[in-house]
């Protein structure tokens, strides 16, 4: 589906207008099946990703922000949303939903993206994206040059070869000046490693980290200011990992599969900053419907769920991966989550942008 032709401020107003502290009537259970939550509506999608044939390809997404505006191709934004096809390759999105690049990269699952690299002598910021390729299995990496000027884009950087047969779930984290990178496998394998820049100017990588989960997972978030590493087995629930290697496979269940709560499968996971507070953000896939934690206190606090209705475009159901961001995000003043939605009205699977003020009001946070 093309992005719709709405003033963004417009449609955000009509967001928050129409949200509703009301639960959200049982569908059934199947495909598009939805269960309770608080009401919200996205403001605007991007358009259909390119591999069609009703396949499952769009899944996993992350947002950034940059200190000044930057250039993708000939477009001034600043910022962007990246988002996987992952039968094809890699999206990147304005803030408007539009595709200002994409890269056929393969089989790349979940994506994430930051910075504290300097390639060349510039600062970088990375991706780095699970990929399945068959003969290249394991994390693959790009820049992106924030002071290069009209031309610029992601670029390919390299990639973090692993042991892992499927990698799925995927995501960085900041400790301290380190950057980790942070691969979980389709049968619950996760490996850890400390990323560098090699004195060729490629990726190198220092295993720091492996343990096992225990059965098929993917979520991966990690929360550094509270050395927590959040992650998802998709029929059991969410744990809480240490985000310090010398932590091990030691943890603690956040929240076990659970009826109007987790419904399995538990899928992407994300975290963002409102102020002082923090919260977590789930996909309850097998309801469509999105838990949140508060996380900045002692243990993580459950606030309550959100399901994503029909309104300016298509309800969300069915979601694989979820990325927010707090803050002033482009049109969204105080935070932006971007969405993929498994069952798009019109074309194949896309990804839908949910202003953060509209999930708060919803919820009274």
């Amino acid at each position: 589906m093309t992005v719709r032709g709405l003033l963004i401020s417009a449609a955000s107003a009509l967001v928050l207008a129409a949200c509703a502290t009301t639960e959200v009537d049982y569908q059934g259970e199947g495909e598009g099946f939805v269960g309770p939550g608080v009401r919200v509506q996205a403001t605007l999608e991007t358009p259909s990703v390119g591999t069609g044939g009703g396949e499952d390809a769009a899944d996993d997404p992350a947002i950034w922000m940059f200190d000044a505006p930057v250039t993708v191709g000939t477009t001034a934004t600043p910022g962007f949303v990246v988002g996987t096809d992952k039968k094809a390759g890699l999206y990147v999105y304005g803030l408007d939903g539009s595709v200002l690049q994409f890269m056929p990269e393969g089989l790349l699952n979940n994506v994430d993206a930051v910075d504290g690299l300097s390639i060349g002598g510039r600062p970088q910021l990375v991706l780095g994206a699970s990929d399945r390729t068959p003969g290249r299995t394991g994390v693959s990496l790009y820049s992106f040059d924030p002071g290069a000027g009209a031309g610029n884009g992601v670029a390919a950087w390299g990639a973090i070869s692993t042991d892992v047969v499927e990698p799925y779930g995927f995501c960085f984290a900041r400790r301290g000046t380190e950057v980790h990178a942070i691969l979980v496998g389709h049968e619950g394998e996760v490996r850890q490693w400390v990323l560098t820049v090699a004195p060729d100017g490629g990726p190198a990588a220092q295993e720091v980290r492996r343990f096992d989960i225990g059965t098929i997972s993917e979520g991966c978030v990690a929360d550094e200011a509270t050395n927590a590493l959040y992650l998802g087995e998709e029929n059991v629930g969410v744990w809480r990992y240490g985000l310090d290697p010398a932590s091990g496979d030691a943890r603690t269940l956040v929240q076990g599969i659970q009826p109007d709560v987790l419904v399995a499968d538990a899928e992407g996971l994300t975290i963002i900053a409102d102020g002082a507070a923090r919260y977590m953000i789930g996909s309850s896939q097998g309801d469509s419907a999105f838990p949140v934690w508060r996380i900045d206190g002692a243990a993580p606090v459950y606030v309550g769920r959100f399901v994503v209705e029909a309104g300016v475009v298509d309800a969300v159901t069915g979601t694989d991966g979820l990325a927010a961001l707090g803050g002033p995000v482009g049109p969204f003043p105080e935070g932006l989550i971007v969405i993929q939605d498994d069952v798009n009205d019109i074309g194949t699977q896309n990804f839908k942008y949910v202003d953060w003020r509209a999930v708060k009001a919803a919820l009274g946070l």
